[in-house]
């Protein structure tokens, strides 16, 4: 996918975002930074996606962060891939502030990925750690959060 002698291609992960993951390009997300540990995604103002108070639908909501929580995953052990499978295990999210327009979600791995992977070679086992993710309207101003479960599934 992205990974080019033991380097991490971060924006060959961002063009095959939309193709390997439908919903992604069905809701037109725009992946503005991917790097290792942190991702900014964004959701245009479509009316299509607006709820009944002219917003973006709750649901709409919950999938750009989720996105942006995966983006972070795939572009922090892309290189493991190979051996394991990444499972979003559990969600939760807050809706605090009435969001109107484009929203922008930035996620942040919430353990450092050398910890993951140690503990992933030291066990063998699934490895469960958090991602964060923080949604922004235009202004900046934050609108609502989710902190998501991922996990590191090794095939067997």
């Amino acid at each position: 996918m992205g990974n080019v002698g033991g380097v991490t291609d971060f924006e060959a992960i961002r063009e095959s975002m939309p193709r390997l993951v439908p919903f992604v390009k069905t809701l037109g997300l725009e992946y503005l930074e991917l790097s290792e540990g942190r991702a900014v995604l964004r959701l245009a103002d479509q009316a299509a996606f607006h709820n009944h108070v002219g917003g973006p639908h709750a649901g709409a909501i919950f999938t750009l962060a989720e996105s942006a929580s995966g983006a972070v995953v795939i572009g922090s052990f892309e290189d493991l891939l190979g051996r394991v499978t990444p499972l979003a295990a559990s969600a939760e999210i807050a809706y605090t502030k009435l969001q109107k327009g484009p929203v922008t979600a930035e996620a942040l791995l919430g353990r450092p990925a050398a910890e993951v992977r140690r503990e992933l070679d030291e066990t063998g086992r699934t490895v469960q750690f958090p991602v964060t993710v923080q949604m922004r309207d235009e202004a900046g101003d934050d609108t609502s959060h989710m902190t998501i479960s991922w996990a590191l599934r090794p095939h067997r």
